[in-house]
């Protein structure tokens, strides 16, 4: 965790490009980089960021992916190798936050616009090709640092350096990593599972998945 307050450190964007995969063309989105600047956000973007594949990706539920510092920094001694900003594919890269701990529900006061976090992230192989690995994804699932998906609850404008301001926490206490470690899990326990039901800001392809596991 970081000294200071928690923070944005780095808004990252990007728009899909072409990318060659296993010698077939593929469209991707993954890659951002940095901006300068405040940036607006709206309905289900940050202004100047869009995804490739609207089925999987972007939405209400994942409008805006933060990924932490502190989490880079740990991929990077494990890889042995320095991992720019948005290298993840996040669009805010965050200091002195727990993703993992975060409570499904949490509001976050960032500039004048307000997020809700909503979900952990689920890799593809859009990750994989990202990081030149392909088995990335296993890795990063096993490793349970999963970032956090964003609600945008309320359009403003935010920018690098903008304090992340806490303004609510649901009192139920299942976080980003509760839910991301039952995925992971091959022997979960149907309790968990069935928590995740009375969760109201779990969106609802992930309590479609609980009722789907609990009915396997």
């Amino acid at each position: 965790m970081s000294a200071g307050p928690a923070r944005v450190a780095t808004i990252n964007v990007g728009v899909p490009r072409t990318v060659d995969r296993n010698g077939q063309p593929a469209t991707t989105a993954i890659w951002k980089a940095p901006i300068d600047g405040p940036v607006e956000a709206r309905g289900v973007n940050l202004v100047g960021d869009d995804q490739a594949d609207r089925r999987v990706h972007g939405g209400v539920d994942k409008a805006v992916y933060a990924y932490a510092v502190e989490d880079r920094h740990w991929w990077e001694g494990e890889l042995g190798r320095t991992l720019d900003a948005g290298g993840f594919g996040e669009n805010l890269s965050t200091e002195g936050v727990d993703l993992t701990g975060a409570v499904i529900g949490t509001r976050w006061r960032i500039g004048t616009a307000t997020f809700e976090v909503s979900e952990p992230r689920v890799p593809c192989w859009k990750l994989n090709l990202r990081m030149d690995d392909n088995r990335f994804i296993q890795r990063f699932t096993a490793a349970g640092r999963p970032g956090a998906y964003l609600r945008i609850v309320g359009e403003g404008s935010l920018q690098a350096g903008d304090e992340i301001v806490v303004d609510q926490v649901p009192d139920h206490g299942v976080t980003v990593g509760h839910v991301a470690g039952l995925y992971a899990d091959r022997n979960r326990d149907r309790g968990r599972v069935e928590r995740l039901l009375e969760v109201p800001e779990l969106s609802d392809a992930w309590k479609e998945w609980a009722t789907s596991s609990l009915d396997r």
